[in-house]
């Protein structure tokens, strides 16, 4: 499936319908408009030097047409992270995949005070230089028989790339992974079998298209199903995304952890009461979360688990199958492996081992490194760096990535595991991280980031109930705030150099 030809299949069955709400701009466009849009794009996109094309934009309608604007005219879009150091990750991006033009948006550069980068082209600025010749033009356009309109946008290969994204760069350097139309439209069947979405449905694109989650869950899922989908800029702005949920009557809503959270604690009774999936990924969903939500708003909180290589979905939990704690079952097309670490063998029920995964959804490779991809895919299996284990009755449960296991001792310990219980004895508004800094005599000792001051002698004595003495904490330091990426995850990175400076002085 070429995901931008399909756009216009979909587009052309569905000209009057809803296509996006953009609750940032109080803007409504039809199916019908967001194609004479997209196409209104492509011809100023056009003037613009070759190669890939930069994007850099919060969820809203104009990230939407910019997107396939992109595609139609046959190049490739760069997302860029703008959550943090949005000037540093444009030119990042420019200089790993040597490309100049960047789509971007004055409103949004100015709200996070992102300096002019060279190459940088502002959406409003395009957009005062359509004129109504432009409008006709493209309406003309868009009212061809849809065979002959096809013919006049880019065709392209299903195997050809349709993006590049950036990993987090929570533990390295970001690496750009290149997804093709097969990889997403595959993993769109697969989640389409899993929830059975329905044209009817009104998605909620709150995470960030410059993510994995959000470009399949939050644009690639609504567009190909015909649904509605409600953009918001702000993913952070917890109460009023609980607001928009309840008056646009949102069914289908996909977000982190850290996203939940806000939501949860922002919300009123009923927010929710027309939400039929709630799916949380990314990270870890504790129990607390999922309580929360079936306590205050009788909504069930799925989890599932992906990664940006893989499209992102590998498992899920549904409403008919779901086990609270594990990731669920692999999706359809999916193949998972645990395999040992050591050995390379296919772990035993219940063992612990390396996630592999295996299906149509698995990337291209990385960017201009065939080194990293030929050590990252084997044989067809894309090794997810996750730690983990397969139940009896075929659920998988996530324990961590293998850079987040030590061994102490000659014995493996998982900082995951060391964090579950920490989480457990901590009051409910301190979050912690728990980190490995380097020790001269052991090699490693293990340190327990908190954001308040805690009886640290107290839980350590709880904690020695539950774990061997070599997994306990050697040190709690105190970080206010939690460094976390835009799509909300632990930036562990950051944790472990800030504590390392504060245990160790540099």
């Amino acid at each position: 499936m070429i995901l931008h030809q399909q756009f216009v299949r979909v587009a052309r069955q569905n000209e009057a319908k809803l296509a996006i709400i953009d609750r940032t701009l109080d803007r409504r466009i039809t199916y019908k408009r967001a194609l004479i849009g997209s196409l209104v794009l492509v011809r100023k996109f056009a003037g613009f030097d070759p190669g890939f094309l930069g994007i850099m934009m919060p969820n809203s309608a104009g990230s939407v047409l910019a997107i396939l604007a992109t595609l139609m005219g046959g190049r490739v879009p760069v997302m860029i992270n703008y959550s943090t150091g949005a000037a540093a990750n444009c030119e990042y991006a420019q200089k790993k995949c040597a490309f100049k033009t960047i789509i971007t948006s004055r409103a949004l550069c100015q709200k996070i005070n992102c300096p002019h980068v060279d190459g940088m082209v502002y959406l409003e600025d395009i957009m005062k230089t359509v004129s109504i010749l432009d409008k006709v033009r493209a309406a003309l356009k868009a009212g061809r028989p849809v065979e002959r309109l096809l013919k006049s946008i880019h065709a392209g290969d299903e195997n050809d790339t349709l993006l590049i994204l950036f990993t987090s760069g929570s533990e390295k350097e970001p690496k750009g992974v290149q997804l093709t139309h097969r990889n997403i439209s595959a993993n769109y069947q697969s989640l389409k079998k899993a929830y059975d979405f329905a044209g009817d449905d009104i998605f909620l694109a709150n995470l960030p298209y410059f993510h994995v989650f959000g470009q399949t869950a939050n644009l690639w899922v609504p567009l190909l199903e015909g649904m509605t989908l409600v953009t918001y800029a702000n993913p952070l702005d917890f109460k009023a995304i609980s607001a928009i949920v309840r008056e646009e009557k949102v069914t289908l809503m996909a977000g982190t952890p850290t996203f939940f959270w806000g939501y949860l604690r922002n919300s009123n009774p009923g927010d929710f009461a027309s939400a039929r999936i709630l799916l949380s990924g990314a990270d870890k969903c504790p129990q607390a979360l999922r309580d929360g939500f079936l306590k205050k708003h009788g909504k069930t909180l799925l989890e599932a688990y992906g990664a940006t290589e893989t499209s992102p979905g590998i498992t899920v939990n549904t409403l008919a199958h779901n086990r609270p704690g594990s990731v669920g079952r692999p999706l359809d097309g999916v193949e998972v492996r645990i395999e040992h670490y050591e050995t390379g063998e296919t772990c035993a029920v219940g063992e612990i081992g390396k996630i592999l995964v295996k299906g149509d959804n698995v990337m291209k490779g990385y960017f201009d490194d065939f080194e990293q991809t030929s050590l990252s895919i084997r044989h067809g299996w894309y090794d997810t760096g996750d730690m983990g284990y397969m139940d009896e009755d075929g659920y998988f449960w996530h324990v961590g990535r293998l850079k987040r296991f030590l061994k102490i001792g000659g014995e493996m310990v998982s900082l995951v595991k060391v964090e579950d219980v920490l989480e457990k004895l901590l009051p409910g508004d301190v979050e912690c991280c728990v980190v490995e800094i380097p020790d001269p005599l052991r090699g490693a000792r293990i340190v327990a980031a908190v954001t308040q001051q805690v009886d640290e002698k107290a839980i350590l004595r709880e904690m020695a109930e539950q774990l061997p003495k070599i997994a306990l904490p050697s040190r709690f330091v105190v970080i206010p705030e939690m460094p976390k990426h835009g799509s909300g995850k632990i930036d562990f990175r950051s944790i472990t150099e800030r504590a390392r400076e504060m245990v160790l002085g540099k």
